[in-house]
């Protein structure tokens, strides 16, 4: 992210061009009153003016899917893409995915257009002057001669995603609207938190309450009539989501922009709705904060009162400036229903997520199940702890929040130490596995246990292991690992 801010000013200068070019970004924290190196979309918002399109992708197959996509649009229509997926959520998650097959690729990026790209390289065969110094009689006419490429552009990219969806059955529009067709509260959002709001749509909905989602893809040029046509007309509370903080802005850039599409419509005789709807705009995930169905329930929540709290966050207990809304840390979704969720806590360099994550792909590769994995380190890295989420079973995961409280089937705690320091069991479920790596024997480790831990065994009925895995990374010839 901080080298993708030292690209704007050539960005400027590619999209001005109207070069075919795709940047992919795994979408991060900017340093402002502290580095962080985890995820939000701060360094991709401040792209947004460069005129290069901005398209977002939800998960692990659409980080793959949308390459191809991306690179296809920008060949077809000269607009530049920043193809963008969240940092370390998405970037950094090991999951189940549909490959795209060589031949799918050679259809969907035709010969003629690359043959088109490479010729207008420079060549001293065909001459031609770029990159000139404009005077005010004609720079602004250039300027504004670009129109017809980024009006087009939404039309472009949706082409695309049609001819994908032709060639390998998944379906992608620019605009994509999950939950009930009489949705009275909706929720507009981009990237991976719309994999969970589509989770806690979809509970809630099998429940009989009135919800939707809609999921942004092309944020940039946003198409504004597709936009609100892909919103149900029954909605009356709008909640837009962004995951960024612009200090002193009135609203944060995608609620603005879904505001000021719905205003012009409306303005200009519209009547996609009988009235306007309430409209709030609320910041989640800043540096990779955690965003729950606990904290989407909390958004639908809040649409429902009759004063609700515009420009709220959730995710955080804010004591400062009293923005935060309330969420249940309990509530959760039946989408895990018949899935191992597996936890693991080692040191950084311990060998703990290296071993994790063969296990995941083990999994993933070599059975008929769906597998998920992703790996919590401490911004220290070495020496710190990790935590390893591992969620695999037969129904497809895509849930980019970590395992909660009372959720795990399996816990495995590879450092003795840790019995001292953390609670290793508040997130196992009744009748787990609890795993520790110890040297003492198993008819000895009992008593050595913290007496909380004791009354935890007990209390949820767990099956508790004990293994020296020293001793056997030893005699193996592993060393410590």
């Amino acid at each position: 992210s901080q080298g993708l801010l030292l690209m704007i000013p050539n960005m400027y200068k590619i999209a001005g061009e109207l070069t075919p070019t795709v940047f992919h970004v795994a979408a991060r924290a900017l340093a402002t009153h502290a580095l962080s190196i985890f995820g939000d979309h701060s360094d991709v918002m401040s792209t947004r003016a460069t005129g290069f399109a901005l398209l977002a992708s939800n998960s692990v197959q659409e980080a793959h899917d949308f390459a191809a996509i991306a690179t296809a649009a920008t060949l077809a229509g000269r607009v530049p893409v920043l193809h963008f997926f969240d940092g370390f959520r998405t970037s950094h998650e090991v999951a189940k995915i549909d490959f795209i097959p060589d031949e799918v690729l050679h259809a969907l990026l035709p010969d003629d257009r690359i043959t088109t790209l490479r010729a207008r390289a420079l060549s001293p065969e065909h001459p031609v002057i770029r990159g000139t110094s404009q005077n005010p009689d004609v720079f602004f006419q250039a300027r504004e001669a670009q129109n017809p490429w980024f009006d087009a552009f939404p039309a472009v990219v949706q082409q695309a995603m049609d001819e994908f969806a032709a060639l390998t059955g998944r379906h992608y529009h620019l605009f994509d609207y999950v939950g009930a067709p009489d949705a009275e509260r909706v929720i507009v959002v981009m990237g991976s938190a719309a994999e969970t709001v589509e989770e806690t749509v979809e509970h809630l909905v099998a429940r009989g309450e009135k919800v939707g989602l809609l999921k942004l893809r092309l944020f940039r040029p946003l198409a504004g009539e597709r936009l609100l046509a892909a919103i149900p007309a029954s909605a009356k509370a709008i909640a837009v989501l962004d995951r960024c903080k612009e200090p002193g802005a009135d609203g944060e850039p995608l609620y603005k922009d879904v505001v000021t599409a719905i205003a012009q419509h409306m303005g200009n005789g519209g009547t996609w709705l009988p009235a306007m709807p309430r409209i709030l705009g609320g910041r989640y995930g800043l540096s990779s904060k955690e965003f729950t169905p606990g904290m989407v329930k909390a958004v639908l929540d809040e649409l429902s009162k009759a004063k609700p709290k515009n420009g709220f966050t959730v995710g955080i207990y804010d004591d400062v400036s009293h923005s935060s809304l309330a969420w249940d840390p309990d509530f959760a979704t039946d989408a895990h229903a018949g899935q191992v969720q597996a936890l693991f806590y080692g040191l950084g360099s311990d060998g703990t997520v290296s071993a994790n994550k063969n296990t995941i792909k083990i999994i993933g590769e070599e059975t008929d199940l769906n597998a998920q994995g992703y790996f919590v380190y401490d911004s220290k890295k070495s020496g710190a702890i990790t935590v390893s989420h591992l969620r695999f079973g037969p129904k497809p995961t895509v849930s980019p929040y970590l395992i909660g409280d009372g959720e795990a089937s399996f816990v495995a705690c590879h450092q003795p130490i840790f019995l001292e320091r953390y609670d290793m069991l508040e997130k196992a479920r009744a009748g787990a596995v609890f795993l520790l790596n110890s040297p003492v024997p198993a008819d000895r480790v009992w008593e050595r246990l913290p007496r909380k831990m004791q009354r935890q065994l007990i209390d949820k009925k767990l099956r508790f292991y004990v293994i020296d895995a020293y001793k056997v990374a030893q005699e193996a010839d592993m060393g410590r690992r």
